[in-house]
């Protein structure tokens, strides 16, 4: 498996750089996000986690985060950055990231959540390798009455209506449509929609769809494309009969 570390603390990227090559990973290091990109670009085999600090000379992590995300949508990274505000957070996570840890930070939860980031990198690969995905979404996508996503633009078209969406909500909406009409657990979307449980909950989750519901049924009240499953979590129905709505509704 292998890491990239991007970070201009030469003292930090040196000790990183030591603690997991320990653990049996190959490692590359920089200080700076163009470099990053080149690194990244010209991996063979491509880096299986990036980590990266926020406060980077020239190019922020943020805008590193976002050009990676852009090249590869699977690749984990986990931000390591001195900035704790909830604000750098959420700017991290609409970048792209998928871990966020503040510095300092005590080695054996960094290794911890390396480890978790990898093995889940390796099984998904496997799982790609041997199980054809439910559905594969294109670029632009359209169901129920009109309603369009982009998710080149970030982009849903409702109507007459154009929305704006965070990198959160169109992840989530990719996996409601990947696993169309499956019902589908918060623990099961947390895992592959964030898989950082640290910084989400299952309340999150729901927020999430509450949020989707507003601009996208006409009703919110009474969904017909993301339906609740009591006890469980959502099922969604990209073109539903005429009688389909909300089943075993909860009171959010």
């Amino acid at each position: 498996m292998k890491i990239l570390i991007v970070e201009d603390e030469e003292a930090l990227a040196k000790g990183l750089k030591f603690n997991f090559e320990q653990e049996g990973y190959e490692v590359e290091t920089t200080g700076d996000g163009h470099r990053a990109l080149e690194l990244f670009d010209a991996a063979s085999p491509p880096f299986d986690l990036i980590v990266m600090d926020l406060m980077l000379p020239g190019m922020s992590g943020y805008e590193t985060t976002r050009e990676i995300r852009d090249r590869d949508e699977q690749v984990s990274i986990l931000v390591l950055s001195a900035r704790t505000l909830s604000e750098d957070r959420a700017m991290a996570f609409d970048a792209g990231t998928d871990q966020y840890l503040a510095k300092p930070f005590a080695l054996p939860e960094l290794l911890s959540r390396v480890r978790n980031l990898t093995n889940r990198r390796q099984a998904r690969s496997t799982v790609a390798a041997d199980v054809s995905p439910k559905r594969a979404v294109p670029a632009r996508f359209e169901f129920g009455d009109g309603i369009v996503v982009d998710f080149d633009r970030f982009e849903l078209t409702v109507g007459t209506a154009t929305h704006t969406l965070t990198t959160m909500e169109l992840q989530l909406l990719r996996y409601f449509i990947e696993q169309e009409s499956r019902v589908l657990s918060r623990d099961q979307i947390m895992e592959n929609v964030w898989e950082d449980t640290a910084a989400f909950s299952t309340r999150s989750i729901d927020n999430f769809v509450m949020r989707l519901r507003r601009l996208i049924e006409p009703m919110p009240s009474a969904p017909r494309h993301f339906l609740s499953v009591r006890g469980t979590g959502y099922r969604f129905v990209a073109n539903p009969e005429p009688g389909d709505r909300v089943s075993d509704s909860e009171n959010f």
